[in-house]
């Protein structure tokens, strides 16, 4: 049956009143495509072990060009049907706020009467806070014993899997980070669970909740299906990887870390934060899970930096932007330097001049930005526009062997100290995540990614502003600040650091600037020092 108006849906204990949709629309060729996609991908789910005993779901907006993506209307799946034996006359239509506009005709016995999905307040969560295309809702056993392994833990981690690229935004050599939520007796009261979440972690796809599945979005249903399928995987071999007694969220998947008898990665207060400094040649405490450092003045000569990495992305500005105007990375890069720039002249920023409308000309745009960014260069700007264009003509250095990264002399031993012991390591610095991953992915010493857990930039915040160790503290995972140690030349980046809670030590390095006097720091000259 269908209505233009129908029975609302009750989302959060708030009914969301239908608009007024036709009945020709609602009968249309697009709304039937997606229903049928959702029977189809049903199947596919059945067969894979995600949606069997009726459990899961899958809803999906009804794409058309004409009408923006909050606009659209939503397709879900029922609750207490055999997922495998669905067919297109099954599916729910709703409005882009959750009422209902058409839904299925009950069917004889043994069919129960049919139901609107119990997922369906979370799904209408993903669609809101995260502008989704498509939402999958998997009861696979791999989710479900995943979060088991480890039952205090909040997040689920993994790096270095190859599989890990198929997660939007991430890439091999990054950490990738799932929220865990716990059950409830009934899934509509898990909405608020997974609100927090998904805000809690801006650059997730998706939710585990403890002992029963996990949630995925896309910006498309091949996007949420193709990410669901790599969760999948990454779930199914940290467990194996676990049952072999090595640890899936360090780069060299080594045997699993205990201190004092107890795994890493399980909370135990007694040993957590009151761990003793244990009789080691540097006296490392067991507390200290995770170090990020620095590069420019800690990891890498400033020399470098200035000497090398600035001059050939000022040189390369035009080039670059010439060579990749029509692609999506570099239209992408456009888009954020025209806010900057318009922000620039707002503000009266030296350097900032006018970017022509893309109607002008090719020329006359490359011109403009290539003006703005040796500017932003010249100021030594740390902003995320420049740093993302940089970051990419950067990467088709490495890529042609015209750059190779520079570490201190102490750096590589150091790296693999650490890895050995367990002590995850992190970087942070105000060049892209992309830019870091080639850096350290091609150095004097060879690749060095190997003993790196994950990359933050200045998406994360400003280096110099607290906020911005307190949002790395709390992806990390870690019971407690302190245990993450943070390596910096720079006197404001480790007194933003303090005050989050890290641990802080200055590092001195050859061509470092001067520090304040009585700055209250350890410094070290030597990554050996620490």
């Amino acid at each position: 049956m269908a209505a233009a108006l129908a029975a609302p849906l009750v989302v959060n204990g708030a009914v969301k009143m239908a608009t007024s949709t036709s009945q020709a629309y609602l009968e249309g060729s697009k709304v039937k495509e997606t229903k049928a996609l959702i029977a189809e991908l049903c199947r596919q789910f059945y067969h894979l072990g995600w949606v069997s005993g009726t459990g899961g779901s899958i809803t999906i907006k009804v794409h058309d060009d004409s009408i923006p993506r909050p606009q659209q209307l939503i397709v879900m799946s029922p609750s207490g049907v055999q997922k495998e034996r669905m067919v297109e006359e099954d599916m729910y239509v709703l409005s882009p706020t959750g009422s209902i506009l058409s839904e299925p005709f009950p069917k004889p016995y043994p069919h129960k009467p049919p139901k609107c999905s119990d997922c369906g307040p979370l799904f209408l969560k993903a669609y809101e806070m995260r502008n989704a295309g498509a939402v999958i809702h998997s009861h696979g056993m791999e989710s479900c014993i995943v979060t088991m392994i480890k039952p205090y833990s909040k997040e689920f981690r993994i790096t270095h899997m190859e599989m890990i690229k198929g997660i939007q935004g991430h890439g091999y050599y990054d950490e990738l980070v799932v929220p865990i939520i716990e059950n409830t007796a009934h899934e509509r009261e898990l909405t608020d669970s997974l609100a927090e979440a998904i805000k809690a972690y801006p650059k997730t796809t998706a939710v585990l909740v403890r002992n029963h599945g996990i949630y995925v979005w896309g910006d498309s249903w091949i996007s949420a299906k193709t990410q669901a399928e790599c969760y999948h995987y990454l779930f199914d071999a940290a467990i194996k990887l676990h049952q072999l007694g090595l640890d899936w969220s360090t780069p060299a998947h080594g045997p699993i870390h205990s201190v004092n008898g107890v795994l890493s990665g399980i909370r135990n207060s007694s040993t957590s934060t009151k761990a003793r400094k244990v009789g080691s040649d540097n006296g490392l405490e067991p507390s200290r899970r995770c170090i990020v450092l620095d590069i420019e003045g800690t990891t890498t000569p400033i020399s470098f930096v200035t000497d090398v990495l600035f001059p050939y992305a000022r040189d390369n500005v035009g080039r670059h932007l010439d060579a990749t105007y029509d692609t999506s990375e570099t239209q992408d890069d456009i888009k954020l330097l025209r806010a900057q720039v318009e922000e620039d002249l707002e503000k009266g920023i030296p350097g900032a001049v006018p970017i022509p409308p893309d109607d002008v000309g090719k020329h006359d745009v490359i011109a403009a930005l290539v003006a703005n960014v040796e500017a932003m260069i010249k100021a030594d700007r740390k902003i995320t526009s420049l740093k993302q264009l940089q970051g990419h003509i950067w990467n088709t250095g490495f890529r042609n062997n015209e750059l190779e990264g520079v570490v201190f002399d102490d750096v590589p031993e150091a790296l693999e100290r650490w890895h050995a012991m367990g002590i995850k390591v992190y970087i942070y610095s105000s060049g892209s995540r992309l830019a870091q991953r080639n850096l350290f992915g091609n150095t004097n010493y060879g690749d060095l990614r190997k003993y790196l857990c994950g990359f933050f930039d200045t998406t994360v915040g400003n280096k110099k502003e607290t906020r911005s160790y307190i949002e790395i503290s709390e992806s990390l995972g870690v019971d407690d600040p302190s245990q993450i140690l943070f390596l910096t030349d720079v006197y404001q980046e480790a007194t933003a650091a303090k005050a989050a809670g890290l641990e802080a030590i200055i590092s001195v390095r050859p061509g470092n600037g001067p520090l304040p006097e009585n700055h209250g720091f350890k410094t070290i000259k030597s990554f050996a020092e620490v």
